[in-house]
């Protein structure tokens, strides 16, 4: 006889560490300041890479080298490191993950434009497509 639990009692997996989705779809980064109860609200983003890396910028200024990141490949320079591991407030690591999950939200943004852009070359283009000539 089979005891394991079932599929549906599972806890649910999101692919990112600090990451997680809105019923609405959005996703949602946050993080617990050490040694404290209390969560950095690190943003909402269209995308789970631009909250991840979000998570991964305040994790990186809150905790050091030791963090463990979701993207551990893309650890800063040296020269991007807090002068002193857990020593900057709630608001200046809120601001600088907000700042990176944006900019990469915007990244992917634009990079889902250009890829939806590209006509296709083998239909024949409706009349509203059609520019006249000067």
């Amino acid at each position: 006889m089979d005891t394991s639990p079932a599929p549906a009692a599972e806890k649910k997996q999101w692919p990112y560490r600090g990451v997680r989705m809105r019923k609405w779809g959005k996703w949602v980064a946050e993080i617990r300041e050490p040694n404290k109860r209390s969560r950095i609200w690190l943003g909402s983003y269209a995308s789970p890479v631009a909250a991840a890396r979000a998570y991964d910028t305040a994790v990186f200024y809150l905790r050091g080298r030791s963090a463990f990141l979701n993207f551990p490949d893309d650890i800063p320079a040296s020269s991007d490191a807090p002068a002193a591991v857990g020593d900057l407030s709630a608001a200046l690591v809120r601001k600088r993950a907000a700042e990176v999950g944006a900019a990469v939200d915007a990244l992917l943004l634009q990079k889902n434009k250009k890829r939806n852009m590209r006509p296709d070359l083998n239909c024949k283009p409706s009349s509203d497509e059609t520019y006249a000539a000067d």
